[in-house]
């Protein structure tokens, strides 16, 4: 019979589902590269920009949708006054393993237009979904150092009549405050000058941390090879059962007898003694 088995239809479609299979796999490994790449890029950002030399908020930003990706974590300076009448929670916001709150306060620079600050994080209230203390921020002139985050896209609905949003989306702060709002980029608070005896907890630094993106890519890829090595180990056995009397392939098996018997174990050895003692 030969090799005539794989013309069947049904070894055509072994194929294709091993094809499909391993095309699969191969997405799948290139999405986990990506995620890698993502993730040396954060850390790349991270070391170059957020210990940097503050630079001037507006040369930073020189328009109010002004913002670049390569701007994140990036360290920038400003002074100007905290609009503390029309402070916003950002709730079921995690940090060390608990749940509390963003402070987000708007920041009014000299020429009108206003920054938002992310102050810090403050824990849930022990009696209420509110915190039982916000740290208030500075009045008057203040000079602040901040880190640059993009803005984010909304997630579920707020509560603006209670101060509160579900998520930092910068156009509906502008909104609500009425004023000129740069609406791509928000600060994280790294200082300010006066410094308040006490202000919300600071964001932590980000530590660098690739991932398992590169080990999971890896094993992508062979579970894609693993495939055709299946489907060639079926291939051979199916062959070996429809030339079963082909005394060529009766010889092959033979041998592959002989040789696995050479191969056995002393514990193997003495064991077929006591089975035929």
């Amino acid at each position: 019979m030969g090799w005539r088995f794989l013309l069947h239809r049904r070894w055509a479609g072994y194929l294709a589902l091993t094809v499909v299979f391993a095309i699969v796999c191969v997405l799948l490994a290139m999405w986990q590269l990506a995620r890698r790449d993502e993730a040396v890029a954060e850390i790349n950002r991270v070391e170059s920009n957020y210990d940097a030399v503050p630079t001037p908020l507006t040369e930073a930003l020189p328009g109010l949708d002004s913002y670049d990706e390569s701007q994140e974590w990036l360290t920038v300076e400003a002074t100007g006054r905290y609009l503390t009448d029309d402070q916003l929670l950002v709730r079921n916001r995690p940090l060390g393993g608990d749940v509390g709150f963003d402070v987000l306060v708007p920041f009014e620079l000299g020429n009108g237009d206003v920054f938002v600050v992310d102050r810090g994080w403050v824990p849930t209230g022990q009696q209420q979904n509110l915190p039982d203390a916000i740290p208030p921020a500075p009045e008057g002139t203040v000079s602040i150092v901040v880190r640059l985050k993009a803005g984010e896209p909304q997630f579920g609905s707020g509560d603006l009549e209670n101060g509160q949003l579900a998520s930092i989306e910068l156009p509906v702060v502008a909104e609500q405050i009425g004023r000129p709002v740069f609406t791509a980029a928000y600060g994280l608070l790294a200082s300010e000058d006066p410094a308040p005896a006490e202000r919300p907890m600071a964001m932590p630094k980000p530590q660098p941390d690739e991932g398992a993106h590169l080990s999971y890519t890896f094993q992508w890829f062979c579970f894609g090879l693993l495939g055709f090595v299946g489907l060639g180990y079926i291939i051979r056995q199916e062959y070996r059962r429809a030339n079963e009397d082909d005394p060529e392939e009766q010889e092959r098996a033979a041998e592959r007898e002989r040789k696995r018997r050479a191969k056995r174990t002393d514990a193997q050895i003495e064991d077929e003694i006591l089975d035929n003692s």
